[in-house]
């Protein structure tokens, strides 16, 4: 019997399903000796582990014999097939099924080769490689060129070093109804920076507001400034300076841009909360 087939007991059910489906997605066969469709799905099950050659595995579990494991899981009818990722069942169907059925249920479980490099990626930025992360990314993208989840993480690593255009081609290309916060967020970053390769510099920015520190547009410029260089809590305390010193169209232009740095920081919860309040008392 190969290593990707096992018979499971409630006994073992910890270490062979719980535990090993953090690395693999494991199929739990409920099933009894007197089930007719359980012996029907049974060559259908072990001949799709061993094709799937270790990315898979399969736990077969009496429950007869098991009956305590198969009342937990709430099984009422057999053969009843859980799918067990990260310890928690993320699939599951009841009853005999053809081989197209169950290798369609499977594939949904497998990670392709695009999203094992993304999935790779993902752990090369968590200990600062960024650079390998991106290579695997690319690789992913080689591979699995509509693979979205890694177009998205690609483009966050080139905007988080500040490879703006780039970000911009990888994002524009996705279809629009993939475009979730991620993206939307990214977009925003990337405004921010097109704006900002209009302005002068910081310096002559912060300059310009010495000698007209009464003047909302240079201030708002150098907020702007400061939101292109990620320096957001900065450019947040120019903009509600703004709002407090002006009425009108200033002042509205002043308090979208602070809506937009809070997207922008959604995980800066103190920041953003700060602020909200601040503009919050400014506007009532």
């Amino acid at each position: 019997m190969s290593p990707s087939i096992i018979d499971t007991s409630a006994a073992n059910f910890g270490a062979d399903v719980i535990a090993a489906s953090s690395t693999v997605p494991v199929l739990v066969d409920f099933w009894a000796p007197w089930c007719g469709p359980c012996r029907a799905l049974k060559p259908i099950l072990e001949k799709l582990a061993l094709e799937y050659d270790g990315r898979i595995r399969l736990a077969k579990l009496n429950t007869d014999e098991n009956q305590e494991i198969a009342s937990q899981y709430g099984i009422r009818g057999i053969p009843n097939v859980k799918a067990f990722v990260d310890g928690v069942v993320a699939d599951e169907f009841t009853g005999a099924q053809p081989e197209a059925e169950v290798r369609a249920f499977i594939a949904k479980l497998v990670p392709s080769a695009g999203e094992l490099l993304r999935r790779a990626a993902r752990k090369l930025v968590a200990t600062g490689e960024f650079e390998s992360a991106e290579a695997n990314l690319q690789e992913a993208l080689r591979v699995e060129p509509a693979l979205n989840p890694a177009c998205i993480d690609l483009a966050e690593l080139l905007a988080a070093r500040q490879a703006y255009a780039e970000a911009e081609v990888l994002i524009s290309a996705m279809p629009e109804h993939e475009k979730n916060d991620r993206v939307h967020q990214l977009a925003t970053k990337i405004e921010y920076w097109r704006r900002g390769k209009d302005l002068p510099d910081l310096g002559e920015l912060a300059a310009r507001l010495e000698r007209e520190p009464n003047n909302p547009a240079h201030r708002f410029a150098l907020a702007e400034r400061l939101i292109a260089e990620g320096q957001f809590e900065s450019a947040l305390e120019e903009l509600i300076a703004v709002v407090r010193a002006t009425r009108g169209e200033a002042r509205d232009q002043a308090r979208k841009a602070m809506l937009r740095v809070f997207s922008l920081t959604a995980d800066k919860v103190d920041l953003v909360t700060r602020f909200r309040r601040l503009l919050a008392a400014e506007l009532n």
